[in-house]
């Protein structure tokens, strides 16, 4: 029974390494060949130590590649997605604006407030903390790293503001 399977495993390892073999593969940028001529017109490199697997991808449906239509594929809307009139999109780019404007002004009031709580570093204590000032210390930390949080919002505003397309007068 020993000699049997014994048999069995030899045969399996011999058919086994032809697959396990792999001719040379050569790399041309983003794409891969093992023939051996088109290598050598295009100059590409060999790759060492390793096996390739290379899976096929498939195409966007629409025709043509962004790269060959000179169109960036982030500027295009989604496939499917109802296409906006230039009116309807001014008045949806203003309505966006104005809403962005309204909340940056609420955020650099409420910054204006939390600065003038902050008191440079040195809020008044309240209550207990007279008596404890790791209490206080906290609150301070507490309070910069709101105004922190709120620069930053603050920050994230003006960039969603930047990115919309100007005012029309």
């Amino acid at each position: 029974m020993k000699t049997a399977s014994l048999f069995f495993l030899a045969g399996s390892v011999l058919i086994a390494l032809p697959a396990v073999a792999q001719e040379r593969v050569w790399r041309c940028g983003n794409e891969y060949t093992n023939n051996a001529t088109v290598a050598q017109q295009k100059g590409c490199k060999v790759l060492e130590g390793g096996n390739v697997t290379v899976v096929q991808g498939t195409r966007a449906s629409g025709g043509g590649s962004a790269s060959s239509s000179g169109a960036s594929t982030a500027a295009r809307a989604p496939a499917g997605s109802p296409r906006v009139e230039g009116v309807d999109q001014r008045a949806r780019d203003g309505e966006a604006r104005s809403v962005l404007e309204s909340e940056l002004k609420k955020a650099e009031a409420r910054q204006a407030e939390l600065l003038k709580d902050y008191n440079n570093g040195e809020p008044e204590k309240q209550g207990s903390e007279g008596r404890n000032y790791q209490k206080y210390l906290d609150r301070v930390a507490d309070m910069k790293a709101e105004i922190a949080r709120n620069e930053s919002d603050i920050a994230g505003i003006r960039r969603e503001i930047n990115r919309l397309p100007p005012r029309q007068q």
